[in-house]
């Protein structure tokens, strides 16, 4: 009894460590971009509110004032915030460094009665998604520390956002589905042909060549990586999705032995029994032992759509027009392109990205599981 409590206590805490960076990308994919990198650390998303107008408002904080100031308007219509020592008789003294100083007419629009033990601060007005569209700056205003409370409060419009800051998004996604697509069909369509022919079709040296087929796995993507890319060269694929999907037409030896293991486990009696009935053998595969696979060829297709929707290097050696880029890729494109990274953004499209696998895997996993342990992989 203690040794089971202790496996699952150990479980718990595993599984507590693995899902932490899944949460934590929400998390700060449901956050404004000053809270994504805060001190310390913050776990729930919040929004501060302000009294405006009379209303309690949505805000953004800015500077603390810890001084007298004053807000004035210049002549050009911005607004500033300067100490009340750098107001006198309608001129307001910019002080830009200790030896710069310039003297502006202005008007004072806000009286800051600051200090030390009583700051105020900044406040913003946080705009919602329809109003970024505005090139005009946001509203803000200049407000005792004590009135601004904090709730919280996830921001789901940083979903919309990232969307619309990855401009070719919906490009990407259908990129990324039509490779799905093709590798899954082509994955499960070679792969359930080749472990037939290696499970249920003698003829000689099947178990050497299976062996050999099997030893492949132990080559590294990046050995076979510049002689595929001279092929696909030579081919003219380069700048292409082709070399993405073809090669999934050609079985990969795991798939192959995922599905040999669990057609080994279908009585021989069934093909025998057809057989004497006179069917041929592709017709004994496609009509007898197919249906009888279902779970072990939806794991195989799981596998592969999950292979190819998180696939970063193989569409960054071959694809060279952002017209071809899929999610991954646009992902990274999207993060090189801004000169700070916006992590709010970038975080909600990634997990706008992880979402479908997740959802997936909760959808098949009974499926899943039945392919697994019916496949020779239990332990």
């Amino acid at each position: 009894m203690i040794k089971k409590t202790v496996i699952y206590f150990l479980l718990l805490i595993g599984a507590v460590i693995f899902i932490l960076p899944l949460v934590w990308m929400i998390s700060t994919a449901l956050k404004p971009i000053e809270q994504t990198m805060s001190l310390p650390p913050s776990w729930l998303p919040y929004r501060y509110y302000a009294d405006w107008d009379g209303e309690r408002t949505a805000v953004r904080l800015g500077i603390f004032v810890s001084e007298p100031s004053v807000v004035v308007r210049d002549g050009a219509g911005d607004l500033h915030i300067i100490p009340s020592g750098d107001y006198a008789e309608g001129v307001a003294t910019f002080r830009a460094g200790a030896v710069d100083e310039t003297n502006v007419a202005a008007a004072v629009q806000q009286q800051v009665p600051a200090s030390e033990a009583s700051p105020w601060v900044k406040v913003v007005l946080d705009t919602k998604p329809d109003a970024l569209e505005s090139e005009a700056p946001p509203a803000w205003r200049v407000v005792p520390r004590t009135e601004i409370s904090r709730r919280v409060e996830p921001r789901w419009e940083n979903f919309i956002l990232s969307i619309r800051a990855m401009k070719h998004f919906g490009l990407y996604l259908r990129n990324t589905l039509l490779l799905c697509l093709l590798t899954v069909l082509g994955t499960v369509c070679s792969s359930a042909l080749a472990a037939y022919g290696f499970s249920r079709v003698d003829w000689r040296g099947r178990d050497k060549v299976f062996l050999l087929a099997l030893a492949t796995m132990m080559i590294p993507f990046p050995v076979v990586m510049v002689p595929l890319y001279c092929m696909f060269k030579w081919l003219g694929w380069i700048g292409t999705l082709r070399p993405l999907w073809v090669g999934s037409f050609f079985a990969g030896a795991f798939n192959v032995f995922l599905l040999r293991q669990f057609f080994r486990g279908i009585p021989k009696d069934l093909s025998e029994a057809a057989r004497i009935d006179g069917c041929s053998e592709f017709r004994i595969f496609w009509q007898i032992i197919l249906p009888l696979c279902r779970p072990a060829l939806m794991v195989v297709g799981l596998f592969q759509f999950m292979a190819t929707w998180n696939d970063f290097l193989a569409p960054l050696i071959y694809l060279t027009d952002q017209n071809d880029y899929t999610l991954a890729l646009g992902l990274q494109f999207y993060q090189s392109q801004h000169g700070g990274t916006e992590w709010n953004y970038l975080m909600a499209a990634s997990t706008l990205v992880a979402l479908p696998i997740i959802v997936l895997f909760f959808f098949t996993q009974r499926s899943f599981i039945e392919g697994i342990s019916m496949s020779g992989l239990k332990g």
